[in-house]
């Protein structure tokens, strides 16, 4: 496990080679996870189940992906049309009956990602708990720390 700014734990296999700001060489499900592991609560945050996400301000997560990217003219429109892209490759997809929710399928994230890493083993590590239970708690702590901090700043 490697730390991140915040102290927030991703696994190894979630870094990709290191990323510089006048640099577009980063695909959206990365993006996200970052989101995700700030606890960037205001345009994204994680649903119910292990690896689900709900966006929760779509023009706002486009807009943020615009500016990491380059491209000004992003909307929820396009941003979603991405995100479709992903449900062929089965690196996400739509969570049924729930509004802008989506869940990760992390294990072939990893296998079309990352060739090089070890597949899961057949004996049953679900590497879906496993990832997703770790960004979770990464962004629960920093959203603790956050309200903490926050509430030192009230009483000060």
């Amino acid at each position: 496990m490697s730390a991140g700014k915040n102290a927030v734990l991703f696994p190894d296999w979630a870094y990709k080679p290191t990323w510089s700001p006048g640099s577009r060489q980063i695909q959206l499900w990365h993006f996200l996870l970052e989101l995700l592991g700030r606890g960037e609560g205001g345009a994204i945050g994680w649903g119910g189940e292990w690896g689900e996400f709900v966006i929760r301000d779509p023009e706002m997560l486009a807009r943020l992906w615009g500016e990491r990217k380059g491209k000004p003219h992003m909307n929820y429109d396009k941003l979603s049309r991405a995100l479709r892209y992903y449900y062929n490759k089965r690196i996400l997809h739509k969570t049924k009956g729930k509004r802008f929710t989506y869940k990760f399928n992390f294990s072939k994230l990893i296998l079309v990602n990352y060739p090089g890493y070890p597949p899961p083993s057949p004996a049953g590590w679900d590497v879906n708990h496993y990832v997703s239970r770790s960004l979770y708690e990464g962004a629960k702590q920093t959203q603790l720390r956050d309200e903490e901090k926050a509430a030192g700043r009230r009483l000060e």
